[in-house]
């Protein structure tokens, strides 16, 4: 039996040099988060990773650790106690991260009792101008924080994003690796519900 050659015509060379160009482009400018986050916020919106909610395993929350904000002041979280907090670890070169953070703003901005409820984006980036900047690009509203202290290991997932709600009665009710959805009627409801409990 006869093997057959493979033959290239000049246009899947042409095809194959347009794909590797791209790929090449998005590699040197380092947008990769930026496209591949892009790619999985479509997924997103499908609603297939809405987060889910298990209010019914909790733990006790461990509020002893200090951030920083975008422009240097100190926040001890110890001083939330009593509050909704709603935690994410997230950066700039984490596609998921990317994908999940326009939901986040959407909740953000659609959560009317902000006293009561919290929201500590913690970026994992080495610079806060970096993530500053990319919040500030991105036309996000919520605060943006690094780590002043060491993280209790109760949050040390080792994950990207990361996410955690803790109830004012000091039990974390959400632990979520991975990307998610957070922006839904159901989510804001558990968030406003945690608030009432106050």
């Amino acid at each position: 039996m006869e093997k057959k050659k493979l033959k290239f015509t000049k246009r899947d060379v042409i095809e194959l040099s347009v794909v590797v160009v791209i790929f090449l482009v998005i590699y040197f400018t380092g947008s990769q988060a930026e496209v591949f986050g892009k790619v999985q916020q479509i997924f997103l919106k499908t609603g297939a990773v809405n987060v889910s909610l298990n209010e019914d395993k909790t733990t006790s929350a461990d509020y002893n650790f200090r951030l920083v904000d975008s422009d240097g002041n100190k926040l001890d979280v110890r001083d939330l106690q009593g509050k909704t907090i709603f935690i994410n670890m997230w950066a700039t070169w984490c596609a998921p991260c990317v994908a999940e953070m326009p939901s986040i703003n959407d909740l953000y901005n659609k959560i009317e009792n902000k006293e009561d409820i919290v929201f500590l984006m913690i970026s994992y980036d080495k610079d806060m101008r970096t993530a500053r900047a990319w919040v500030k690009r991105k036309g996000f509203d919520f605060p943006v924080y690094q780590l002043a202290s060491p993280l209790p290991d109760m949050y040390e997932t080792g994950v990207v994003p990361s996410t955690f709600v803790i109830s004012p009665e000091g039990k974390i009710v959400l632990s979520k690796t991975g990307m998610a959805n957070y922006d839904t009627k159901r989510f804001r409801n558990f968030l406003n519900r945690m608030a009432e409990k106050k």
